[in-house]
């Protein structure tokens, strides 16, 4: 399956543990056990140096009291803890590692530090791409009554990593709900690794669903291409909504080059909404992507042509008004109508346009609904397109138009 190509972007929370002033465990161990001076002085000297950001010396102070024979359980304790803070920040995760693990290991962290070692010990070993690691030890933080969004959040990302993407696909989905029930805005990163999962397991509904929510609550113009590129290709879509999906498309700016404009325009004239083809085939001219080159002559041609069907429209609207109401062609009066709304006049179309749904009898009936919604975000009525759009039904495109223009409403692109 051709798929757009996500870039995970879990933003996945740095853990920040900050060991307490050297000079605080020095004195304290004294009070508590005895720390021989032998040890103690080189550790202080290195708690010193630390203050100072001199993280290489003091960790050859550490070295210095871990060197020292016959160390007590409490000496060994308290170089591990240094020893494992300026490996971090020197980031040597391998010996980071080792010691925060002889600390955990020790039995004389008290209970409410532990899950602040586990916790960094997992963050660790994320960072070294060591993802079967990180699961073990986020698995025990949260069995031991851990419950940070972030370790949840960079769990989820480790079983992505090990292609693990029923675990992953399961837990983000799980946040993305939880989010959504709280009226919140789902993560952009747990919503691509449902993309991505999906992707490499060929599920093109999940795929698209999760693109979908994507496109809704992150609105990027790579999302929007991504699903305008797939909609038409929807099992069970109709053509008749080529023109639907090019308005759309124009919409969303993917409407830039001079095929575009021209087909646009073409596709609204053969709907009879001769002044928004004319609109669009006079934003080419303007834009200068029309009227140069060696097609120009054509694309003027299209232009008059354009511009002609808009004074026959204008001529002939009443008569088409009064022809429509009398076969009660419910189709037809709403096209009527929504040429009125383009003409300036949207009480009137809008009117029209009501009264076409009402009337029944319409070959689609939801394309008129859909129809309907449009003209009200035409005439500057956002909250009233919404509320039709959200009432349009169907499998044939209708419903999926309707409510991609629910989205781009709600959340335009930026």
């Amino acid at each position: 399956m051709s798929q757009f190509r996500l870039a995970l972007g879990l933003a996945l929370a740095a853990v920040s543990f900050t060991l307490p002033p050297m000079s605080g465990l020095v004195s304290s161990a004294y009070a508590a056990e005895a720390m021989r001076p032998d040890v103690a002085k080189p550790l202080k000297e290195a708690g010193d140096l630390m203050k100072k950001g001199k993280y290489k010396e003091a960790l050859a102070k550490v070295r210095d009291a871990d060197a020292v024979g016959g160390k007590s359980g409490y000496e060994s304790f308290v170089i591990d803890q240094m020893r494992a803070s300026l490996a971090q920040q020197l980031g040597d995760n391998e010996l980071a590692l080792r010691s925060y693990e002889a600390v955990l290991n020790s039995g004389r962290l008290p209970a409410g530090d532990q899950l602040k070692y586990i916790e960094v010990i997992a963050n660790l070993h994320f960072r070294a791409r060591n993802y079967g690691k990180a699961i073990t030890w986020i698995n025990r933080y949260q069995k031991e009554g851990g419950n940070s969004r972030a370790m949840q959040d960079m769990l989820t990302q480790a079983y992505f990593q090990t292609n693990d993407c029923a675990n992953a696909t399961k837990d983000a989905n799980a946040a993305i709900k939880a989010a959504e029930k709280a009226g919140q805005t789902p993560s952009e990163g747990q919503l691509q690794l449902v993309a991505n999962c999906a992707s490499k397991q060929t599920d093109k509904t999940a795929y698209v669903a999760a693109m979908e929510k994507l496109a809704t609550y992150h609105p990027k113009k790579e999302y929007w291409l991504d699903l305008m590129n797939r909609l038409p290709q929807k099992t069970g879509f109709a053509s008749r909504h080529q023109f639907d999906v090019f308005r759309m498309k124009h919409a969303l700016g993917q409407v830039t080059d001079a095929a575009a404009y021209m087909e646009l325009t073409q596709l609204a004239l053969q709907a009879k909404y001769a002044i928004e083809g004319k609109k669009y085939i006079d934003q080419g001219f303007a834009s200068k992507v029309l009227g140069e080159g060696k097609e120009a002559e054509r694309q003027k041609r299209l232009l008059d042509l354009a511009g002609k069907k808009v004074e026959e429209m204008k001529a002939g609207i009443a008569a088409a008004e009064s022809e429509a109401i009398k076969n009660k062609d419910a189709r037809a009066l709403a096209d009527v109508g929504y040429n009125y709304v383009t003409m300036g006049q949207a009480d009137k179309g809008l009117a029209l346009m009501e009264q076409a749904v009402s009337m029944g009898g319409a070959k689609f009936p939801e394309d008129l609904k859909l129809h309907l919604g449009l003209a009200y975000k035409e005439a500057g009525k956002s909250q009233k397109a919404v509320q039709i759009l959200k009432t349009v039904q169907g499998a044939d495109g209708s419903a999926d138009l309707a409510r991609y223009w629910v989205s781009i409403i709600s959340r335009p692109m930026k």
